[in-house]
């Protein structure tokens, strides 16, 4: 199969239809800009059934996604689409980079959520947009906003019942036949996910922070997720 982008944890190749992309994870996890990296057996195979879980859930809830099926245990088959350089970050309750960069005290929780676009390039550190910045990029964000916060409805009602607050997560669209539809995985690799009233990290941070097994906690993730 033709290889069409490898990224630090992820490979889309060309699938034998022309519209359609295989998109292949890898055991490995990064930080830090891929600074940091540690292969993890069986990762990418949970990282996959865990993103086509709740693709499925969000398609059944109305949301246009790339996702078809998942026809090997670390692969997804999707719509091939046009990625569009955002990365929409979802905020629901305040940690990471916000916590860092401005006065909110880590914990606060946003009603409603903080919805920020960064562009997607490592070389510029994906920087933060500004509306204005957007609207001279020919991007409308009204329209993501829309998009980022059904998105948001309905991923936190499916977390918070395997008793999992959604802290905050990153979204990627692409264009399909002139339609703007979501892209790329959610995971937690590109979720915060706490333990339902704690700070407890469910996430990439225990890789990040070395404090904790993140196989196990994803593992868990992916069984409560089967069992609803």
């Amino acid at each position: 199969m033709k290889e069409l982008y490898k990224g630090k944890v992820k490979t889309v190749y060309q699938s034998e239809n022309p519209d359609e992309v295989l998109i292949g994870f890898k055991d490995k996890v990064t930080c830090g800009n891929g600074k940091n990296e540690t292969v993890i057996p069986g990762k990418g195979a949970i990282n996959c059934e865990i993103s086509s879980i709740l693709f499925e859930k969000l398609h059944r809830a109305g949301i246009k996604t790339h996702y078809i099926d998942r026809p090997e245990p670390n692969v997804m088959r999707c719509k091939k689409v046009d990625i569009i350089p955002l990365e929409v970050v979802v905020r629901n309750i305040a940690t990471g980079s916000i916590i860092r960069e401005t006065t909110i005290q880590e914990g606060t929780r946003f009603h409603p959520e903080l919805i920020e676009f960064y562009l997607k390039d490592d070389s510029k550190n994906d920087p933060l947009l500004t509306p204005d910045r957007m609207n001279l990029m020919g991007y409308d964000n009204v329209l993501f906003h829309g998009s980022a916060f059904q998105i948001n409805t309905v991923l936190k009602e499916i977390f918070n019942s395997i008793d999992i607050d959604l802290v905050d997560f990153k979204l990627e669209f692409g264009l399909h036949n002139r339609s703007i539809i979501l892209a790329d995985e959610i995971s937690p690799d590109g979720c915060r996910l706490w333990k339902k009233g704690s700070m407890e990290s469910m996430d990439k941070d225990l890789y990040r922070k070395n404090t904790g097994n993140i196989l196990e906690a994803y593992q868990e993730i992916l069984t409560k997720l089967k069992a609803l």
